[in-house]
């Protein structure tokens, strides 16, 4: 009688504890199914794999990710932990910190879609002795990490380069967030240094839509400290970098564009359009998306043809294309249809669905379409752009759509040109570091 005292709760808690991993263990394989059936099966960037022989199925990873439980990116199957959200993974590196065994290992591409990146050793440093890389350029494109990076490069910049009275110690080429928060960094440290940025401060942030929501979680920046502001718009963060730079007296030089980098003894010569900078070292933030992907088509060159979306409203009453599958080519179809007095939008994408774009973005598209104000082709592509039309291809035909204006988000392309005018290296990922 007195075990029974014992095994009754025992037994219980038990009970409790398999309820619980079996309703886990079958909504992730319901995630997992929706997730393959509507094509979302790719990773867009950075993201986990799980080694299933070093898991202990702890769950310690689902709980730290902060896309949860909104998303579900990670489950737990027959015990062991599973990417089963890949899509809306955006790479914070939570789950690889929480898990406590070591069994998760952060990757870029996957075995079937490959991503080029420039070679860097763990302390962000180039093939190039004295050139180093933060940020989106290196595949960090969550702003919070691009954040860390900026500073953590500068430290390593610091600590590797000596100084000399006769250069500069640092160039830094970006003011996006990795650039910001290196520039910061190289203040704190008095550093003798430059930053250039060919655009407006904020880089990648800048070209956002308006109202774009561009932050998730608190960041640290140098001198400052932590940021705590989580559901962040482009403009409220914008707004504070700007107050940053006034209070900090950071000077940053814009509209200056570098056009070559070019070693000179044990340092570098940066040249731009207005003059040139001898430094010991060089550090890139200028992200991918300075360089947009183009269709390569007839017309693309035609003033009615843009690559971002500023303001949604100054397409109000006018027929739209937006071409790609990524969220800010979701973010920028959405925000016209929710005009008004818009016109037509049509979104053209020649995958089967838009697996690399977050849920929520998905979801805006869903609810303009249901109300009549947007139209999705799938599997299509622009054949030609003219000055009143364009010819879109799907299902096998070509027809001509009278448009006004298109806008063309298919992503950023990696300045291969100019890195290796400089003597950098490109890799081709394909699921690893």
């Amino acid at each position: 009688m007195e075990l029974l005292v014992y095994l009754v709760p025992i037994a219980f808690v038990l009970g409790i504890y398999s309820w619980r991993r079996k309703r886990l263990h079958d909504s992730s394989l319901r995630t997992r199914r929706d997730a393959e059936q509507a094509g979302l099966s790719e990773p867009p960037s950075l993201h986990p794999i799980v080694d299933t022989l070093t898991c202990i199925g702890c769950g310690s990873c689902i709980k730290a990710c902060p896309e949860q439980p909104e998303h579900h990116v990670l489950g737990m199957i027959n015990g062991k932990a599973q990417l089963v959200g890949p899509a809306d993974c955006i790479g914070h590196g939570a789950c690889r910190v929480a898990c406590p065994v070591g069994a998760i290992q952060l990757v870029f591409g996957t075995a079937t879609r490959g991503v080029d990146l420039p070679r860097l050793t763990p302390w962000f440093e180039t093939n190039v002795p004295g050139i180093f890389v933060a940020g989106e350029l290196g595949g960090m494109g969550l702003i919070r990490n691009a954040i860390e990076q900026g500073r953590q490069a500068v430290e390593q910049i610091q600590a590797r380069r000596p100084r000399g009275p006769e250069k500069l110690d640092l160039v830094i080429i970006g003011a996006g967030p990795a650039g910001f928060s290196a520039s910061l960094a190289a203040l704190e440290r008095r550093m003798r240094f430059v930053t250039l940025e060919q655009e407006s401060l904020g880089g990648c942030v800048f070209q956002y839509p308006r109202g774009k929501i561009v932050m998730t979680q608190p960041a640290r920046l140098p001198i400052v400290g932590d940021i705590k502001l989580r559901t962040t718009s482009k403009e409220d963060l914008l707004d504070l970098w700007q107050s940053i730079e006034k209070k900090t007296k950071l000077k940053i030089s814009y509209r200056e564009r570098v056009e070559t980098i070019e070693r000179v003894g044990d340092g570098f010569v940066v040249r731009s359009t207005s003059g040139e900078h001898r430094t010991k070292s060089v550090l890139l933030a200028i992200g991918r998306r300075g360089t947009p992907r183009k269709l390569g088509v007839t017309g693309e060159d035609l003033p009615k043809v843009t690559y971002r979306l500023i303001e949604p409203e100054q397409y109000a009453s006018q027929r739209v294309l937006v071409v790609g599958g990524g969220d800010s080519a979701l973010e920028a179809a959405a925000s016209i249809a929710e005009v008004a007095k818009t016109g037509s939008v049509i979104l053209s994408h020649r995958g089967d669905a838009f697996g690399r774009a977050k849920t929520r973005n998905r979801e805006r598209i869903a609810a303009a379409q249901k109300m009549g104000r947007l139209k999705v082709i799938l599997k299509s592509q622009v054949q030609s752009i003219e000055p009143q039309s364009i010819a879109l291809q799907a299902d096998g035909t070509v027809r001509k759509v009278e448009n006004d204006a298109v806008i063309i988000s298919a992503g950023g392309v990696l300045p291969t040109d100019f890195l290796r005018s400089v003597g950098i290296e490109i890799d081709t990922k394909f699921g690893t570091v």
